[in-house]
């Protein structure tokens, strides 16, 4: 009788904490609800407007799933580009996916092989910047980690159907400024992530070379490339104030 007891208060022990995680989840979810809904309601009014049919739309949201590759897909096929071309642009402009998983995968070694599928098929860079500090400190868990993807990934298509009802009374999202959405939503995440004055730097150092390198003429790789520089910058940096710091 009393060995019975411990396991069978088990679940009800576990069931509040698995609760609080999914909670957690939504709650750090909800900075990018704000930005995915108005986003995913310009991906929308753009789609019908480049002839997508309802259908082709909702599956875009729902197994492409990256925002970016949507939009530069819909604008190919407003203008009738060929199928290889679609696919080859999408894959490149998609190939930061496998730096994102790179860098969480440390932290996701004890995950099943199913879940970490379907981890990686729901990372985008808004999740990825959610991910990038709470999996590390452990403030994210697998449950919460899912409840963010789930979150973030619904509103998404909520914003994609909304985008598809009101498409027919909307002939252009430029003056509505919802294209300012996801980049105002990188700028929050990004000074969340801040925490001292060398992240500052590296990210105000790499913000200039981003810009530097679009004025140059580098559309495409230039976030890739300024990134991979400010990353490494910030890595030898951190470094260098470990070496220089005395010992305990």
């Amino acid at each position: 009788m009393t060995s019975d007891t411990p396991r069978n208060a088990q679940p009800d022990e576990q069931g509040p904490s698995t609760a609080r995680e999914l909670f957690a989840g939504l709650s750090r979810a909800t900075p990018i609800v704000v930005g995915y809904v108005p986003v995913g309601l310009a991906f929308g009014v753009l789609a019908q407007k480049a002839g997508l049919s309802p259908l082709n739309t909702m599956l875009m949201s729902l197994l492409v799933y990256a925002g970016a590759s949507q939009f530069i897909a819909v604008s190919l096929f407003a203008v009738d580009a060929p199928a290889w071309s679609v696919i080859v642009t999408t894959l490149v402009v998609n190939l930061r996916h496998m730096l994102m998983s790179a860098a969480l995968s440390p932290f996701l070694k004890r995950w099943h092989p199913a879940e970490l599928a379907a981890f990686a098929f729901q990372l985008t860079d808004e999740t990825f910047a959610v991910h990038s500090q709470g999996l590390s400190s452990g403030a994210i868990r697998k449950a919460s980690a899912f409840a963010i993807h789930v979150t973030a990934q619904a509103s998404w298509v909520l914003g994609t159907w909304l985008g598809m009802v009101t498409g027919q009374r909307i002939t252009d999202v430029k003056p509505l400024a919802l294209d300012y959405a996801l980049p105002s939503l990188f700028v929050a995440l990004l000074v969340l992530q801040i925490r001292d004055r060398v992240q500052a730097l590296v990210a105000l150092l790499t913000g200039i070379m981003a810009v530097g390198l679009l004025l140059a003429g580098m559309e495409r790789w230039g976030v890739i490339a300024a990134t991979l520089v400010g990353a490494t910058i910030g890595v030898g940096v951190e470094r260098w104030i470990k070496v220089q710091s005395p010992g305990p």
